[in-house]
């Protein structure tokens, strides 16, 4: 575990997580009871390779500042674990029964399995309960630091082009589903949902 980054950082993170999510849902389009699925590498949030300094300090503030935004707006947060557990993720027992979900038995941890913003999921949220999948049910997302999250959406994932390029440190990808297109060259589309 790497050393304790300083408050004003870690402010940093949370105001860059907190802009960042805003402007996810100024262009997705969610609704209450929504999955917003989250990968994040605190490693890379500081600067560093993913995998290798992982910080809890620094997922917690993007945690806080994603989750703040998400329950304001009644949108469940899924926060999706490292490789080692097989990218399960955490969500609150009320979004696994809600979109009926199958649970599996882990607790992540920080420097084993599951990664810090996992494990600061865990301990903010009132119900946690881990997930070995979403079922590509999820309607939008942000991908911190190179997680790979495209699985977790539900297909037609599109890019969502944001101004904040990066928390902390860390590359930001973030996506969103649309309907498929179907019709061919004579249809009309709904641009409301493009």
């Amino acid at each position: 575990m790497s050393s304790m980054p300083e408050s004003g950082f870690l402010n940093q993170v949370r105001q860059e997580a907190e802009t960042a999510c805003r402007q996810v849902l100024e262009q997705a389009h969610l609704k209450p009871g929504d999955l917003f699925v989250v990968g994040c590498s605190s490693s890379e949030i500081l600067g560093e390779k993913i995998g290798t300094h992982s910080s809890l300090e620094a997922a917690t503030a993007a945690f806080t500042g994603i989750s703040a935004v998400l329950s304001e707006n009644g949108i469940f947060l899924a926060a999706q674990c490292c490789e080692h557990l097989n990218r399960a993720l955490i969500v609150e027992r009320e979004a696994m029964e809600h979109y009926d979900l199958e649970q599996v038995n882990v607790i992540p941890q920080v420097d084993h399995a599951g990664g810090a913003f996992a494990t600061a999921a865990w301990s903010k949220f009132n119900h946690p309960v881990a997930v070995e999948s979403l079922e590509a049910k999820a309607s939008a997302g942000m991908d911190i630091g190179a997680t790979l999250i495209g699985m977790h959406i539900h297909p037609v994932v599109v890019p969502v082009r944001i101004a904040q390029k990066k928390i902390g440190n860390a590359i930001l990808i973030c996506a969103r589903r649309r309907p498929k297109y179907v019709g061919g060259q004579r249809a009309i589309y709904d641009e409301k949902l493009m």
